[in-house]
């Protein structure tokens, strides 16, 4: 495959403009998304497989089932942080972990996943499902590069993300197509999920290959070295 083929849209929306569409959409985020999303999800956290006592970062959290299902996992020894662009999505997620009573082993940030909040190695695993691919072409791979300064030695990183095709489909040109015409809508794309992954020092541990509206997707955990 040629250098340009390997080339991955630019998202030319601004942070401002997806935190204030995030703000509107996260009260119907779930009728809208999360039945196409959830499955996908799910396999991302039993790939993850978190463990009682761990330390867990989830980026991008919208509303808030992944973290939920993190807190769970990690139980009362363990601490999940979660950071988002979005106050309304803080504010959904907030609400649902208060409910199912597991606050206080949760911390969440309003913030940009470009600068984590987090120490150096204070980590054992970092969680991203439709997020990474929301991301600037430039920024994804400073994104990754925190992922790997908070995770301790072994840590890992599970992300399920689209994932672009070396010969796309129609779909997903049409996606793509849609992405540079309205960007503030159609403001995710696909991306070359493993192989950005790796380039940011990650070692391969499993992927898998789905599909959703007839886009391609990979759910892929990495480990770091």
């Amino acid at each position: 495959m040629s250098e340009d083929s390997w080339q991955i849209s630019r998202v030319t929306r601004s942070k401002g403009e997806a935190k204030a569409s995030y703000d509107r959409l996260s009260r119907w985020y779930d009728l809208l998304s999360d039945r196409s999303e959830r499955n996908h999800r799910e396999a991302g956290l039993e790939k993850l497989a978190a463990k009682k006592g761990e330390t867990i970062v989830e980026i991008g959290f919208g509303t808030g089932h992944a973290l939920l299902a993190l807190a769970q996992a990690v139980g009362e020894a363990g601490k999940v942080y979660g950071i988002d662009i979005s106050q309304g999505m803080y504010n959904v997620s907030r609400a649902r972990l208060e409910k199912a009573g597991v606050m206080a082993r949760v911390e969440l940030t309003c913030g940009d996943a470009a600068q984590l909040p987090y120490r150096d190695g204070s980590c054992d695993a970092v969680f991203m499902s439709f997020t990474l691919e929301l991301f600037d072409t430039p920024e994804i791979p400073a994104v990754l590069g925190e992922c790997h300064r908070v995770l301790r030695s072994g840590g890992r990183l599970g992300v399920v993300a689209m994932s672009k095709s070396e010969h796309p489909g129609l779909m997903e040109r049409l996606y793509e197509w849609a992405h540079q015409r309205w960007p503030r809508y159609a403001d995710c794309r696909p991306i070359y999920v493993r192989r950005v992954c790796e380039d940011a020092g990650f070692n391969l541990r499993d992927v898998t290959g789905f599909t959703m509206w007839g886009l391609t997707g990979e759910v892929v955990l990495v480990e770091k070295g």
